[in-house]
């Protein structure tokens, strides 16, 4: 028990360490004067998120002294390079058109502007941790029809209007003076002079709802109406497959097993048929024990590792713009949840009669890790040559692999050592026979491809709408905070994913075919297909997404989330039918 608790221990000191370095930033209580934290952050084009740049990357003025916030090690998982900015906001000063500075910009600067002018490019920065975004300029298209002929500006003049309540920042808005603009349509060198306002209010709202301005839109009534109405089509939905499985269960398998219950034992001349004729085949093990035992072990762990993240987020952990909370929390509870794969895949490999568990640990280890490691090397690789701030820095780097090897590699081995000593015979109601019995031919739509496809879109349809949310929030600027409704969304996906599996695997044993093993978690699993599916139509008809790096980033990543979910549903779906099959066949009597 010393190990565990160490383990846990050692969770909660990292934490800690990174809510008390992102806190650190500011006490949030200020006296009048006081230099407030204010930090740029990134720039970048509004119709790709991941492709993000430092904010000095662009010729803007830059102090005598360019200093650099010490990020963490959320923050840089987050992308985010904090510098101060050159704007200067003291708490409750007032300010007329300060000048930030004068400079004559090259042919090289203007074409650089002119360049994110076109690109809708955006600035993000954080004052006293409260974001501020802006647009760099824009594109003058009037009367014109001729894209060639557009004119391209740059905003010089920003005005900041801050509200404050009592000793305390509240809100913070930017606009830009489009009367203040330098015209970049043409490679000549230009003067600029780059000016900024600050008004400060007085309002009523208390420091503890400062935030709220950035969740409310995720609460509006017409968003939460779309939510209840995809939680109640996914009611409905299960009520009519709990409905169908009701009437087969009545009206198929109680007669079968009625019948079979009249008799004490089979009679040599009564003639087995459906998936009465299966008894001795159909807790038969699979061929690849040792495959499907890591993919349920990392099953398992993907199944807990989002389970401890919506409930995280149901209990309020995860705040708007808290920088790298989120990326912190997920890889942290991956490495602790190593000990539930390794646990899982080798109790089960043992179960199976396996005898190579020194295999089984090692694939468990390597499924899902191996591809997501090598996805975030080329992405890391692609952001690097971009110039991206999405390239991790090397000491975050090694911060994950450190957690890699001496977190999740021996919790890894830890839940396999106890799965080993913990291990219990496999439970089958029914005795096996020497010789394997010979699968009919099957009909075209009860071959695994088929069912795969039915079974996924109907897996597909509980989550259909809210992934329109989640997408925009990944891959998009719009906040979710809903997590409460994503909870109740990710249950009833998991309630119609095991009904699914297991009405999917009853037609495959009433047709005489006993290999439902992988059938149930392929069936299973297919959510994930049609997830990478769906991500394909985000990205050509609901995103204006574009280019190499944003491309490799939205299917390199999106690859890794579906076979993810692909492995937790497929896991979910066989240990459904597995309960089925061993409920269905301990009711007949058979020797």
């Amino acid at each position: 028990m010393e190990k565990p608790v160490v383990i846990l221990i050692f969770t909660t000191v990292i934490m800690s360490l990174e809510c008390f370095v992102q806190s650190d930033a500011s006490t949030h209580q200020y006296k009048s004067g006081d230099d407030v934290p204010f930090y740029a952050n990134k720039v970048g084009p509004f119709s790709n998120p991941s492709e993000t740049y430092a904010y000095f990357d662009l010729p803007f003025c830059q102090p005598d002294n360019l200093e650099k916030k010490k990020e963490s090690f959320g923050e840089a998982l987050n992308g985010d390079r904090l510098t101060f900015a050159p704007y200067k906001l003291e708490f409750l000063a007032d300010k007329d058109a300060k000048v930030i500075c004068k400079k004559r910009l090259t042919k090289e600067e203007v074409a650089q502007f002119r360049t994110t002018v076109a690109l809708d490019y955006y600035v993000q920065m954080y004052y006293d941790d409260l974001p501020i975004w802006a647009f760099l300029g824009m594109v003058e298209k009037d009367g014109i029809d001729d894209p060639n002929e557009y004119r391209y500006h740059i905003y010089t003049f920003y005005q900041f209007e801050i509200y404050y309540h009592k000793d305390h920042v509240i809100e913070i808005q930017v606009r830009v003076n489009p009367s203040f603009t330098v015209d970049v349509t043409n490679d000549e060198e230009v003067d600029v002079e780059f000016l900024y306002t600050v008004v400060w209010k007085e309002t009523n709202t208390p420091f503890e709802k400062r935030m709220d301005k950035y969740t409310s839109s995720s609460s509006l009534p017409h968003h939460l109406e779309i939510h209840w109405f995809s939680i109640l089509n996914s009611c409905v939905t299960i009520f009519i497959l709990m409905s169908c499985m009701g009437a087969i269960y009545l009206r198929v398998l109680r007669k079968d097993i009625y019948n079979l219950a009249q008799d004490e034992e089979f009679s040599d001349n009564q003639e087995e048929t459906g998936w009465k004729s299966l008894h001795g085949d159909v807790f038969r093990y699979p061929k690849c024990k040792y495959l499907l035992s890591s993919a349920l072990g990392c099953g398992t762990q993907m199944l807990a590792v989002v389970v401890v993240i919506l409930c995280l987020g149901v209990l309020g952990v995860f705040q708007p713009y808290d920088r790298g909370v989120l990326p912190t929390t997920l890889v942290i509870i991956y490495a602790i949840t190593s000990a539930v794969a390794g646990f899982s895949a080798v109790s089960f490999y043992h179960q199976l009669e396996g005898s190579n568990s020194l295999r089984v640990l090692l694939l468990t280890g390597g499924i899902f890790s191996c591809p997501l490691l090598l996805t975030f090397f080329f992405l890391n690789t692609v952001a690097f040559n971009y110039g991206s701030t999405a390239t991790l820095p090397l000491g975050t780097i090694v911060v994950i692999l450190l957690l890699l090897v001496l977190l999740a590699l021996p919790s890894l081995v830890l839940g396999a050592i106890s799965g080993k000593r913990i291990r219990s015979e496999f439970q089958a109601p029914c005795h096996t026979t020497k010789c394997p019995r010979e699968v009919p031919p099957q009909r075209w739509y009860r071959r695994v491809i088929t069912q795969m496809a039915m079974a996924g879109l109907l897996y597909f349809a509980v989550i259909y709408i809210q992934l329109y949310y989640i997408f925009a929030s990944v891959w998009g600027y719009r906040i979710y905070t809903i997590y409460s409704i994503l909870f109740v969304v990710f249950i009833l996906l998991l309630i119609t994913t095991a009904l699914i599996s297991i009405a999917m695997t009853y037609i495959q044993l009433a047709a005489e075919d006993h290999e439902w093993w992988w059938r149930s978690f392929l069936c299973g699993g297919s959510t994930g297909l049609y997830l990478f599916g769906y991500s394909i139509y985000y990205y050509f008809s609901r995103s204006d997404m574009n280019g190499f790096m944003q491309t490799s980033f939205f299917f390199g990543y999106m690859a890794c989330v579906s076979y993810g979910v692909f492995l937790m549903l497929g896991t979910v779906g066989f240990h459904a039918c597995l309960l089925f099959v061993r409920l269905l066949y301990g009711c007949i009597k058979c020797e």
